[in-house]
């Protein structure tokens, strides 16, 4: 592959997640649209609550079912269209960019207090 077809995937691929990122933050937690209050970790702490762990051993728990699906993907002959690999793709690198929030969040807390 070319560079510029690799840089056109790449960006291709960023705007993918950017743009299933703002629509999950819609629809996780549409009131941020109004007030932008509304903690768009919530998810994430809610289910470390459940689980008794922090939030990013939640999200990692989440994260690791789409390692799965793309290490089965992998090992498979099986030719899988490519809007599966694109929903798999783009998860796994917004479940990373979230996880990169949530890092970001706690060393502020930390600083804080």
């Amino acid at each position: 592959m070319i560079i510029n077809e690799f840089n056109d995937v790449v960006i291709q691929q960023m705007e993918r997640c950017k743009s299933m990122l703002i629509t999950k933050g819609n629809e996780y937690a549409p009131e941020a649209m109004d007030n932008v209050e509304i903690d768009r970790l919530a998810h994430f702490k809610k289910a470390a609550v459940l689980m008794s762990t922090t939030p990013k051993i939640a999200l990692m728990g989440m994260l690791v079912k789409h390692y799965i699906s793309i290490l089965d993907m992998s090992m498979d002959d099986k030719d899988y269209p490519v809007e599966q690999w694109d929903e798999k793709i783009t998860d796994s690198i917004n479940y990373l960019l979230i996880l990169r929030a949530i890092v970001e969040e706690e060393r502020h807390e930390k600083d804080r207090g």
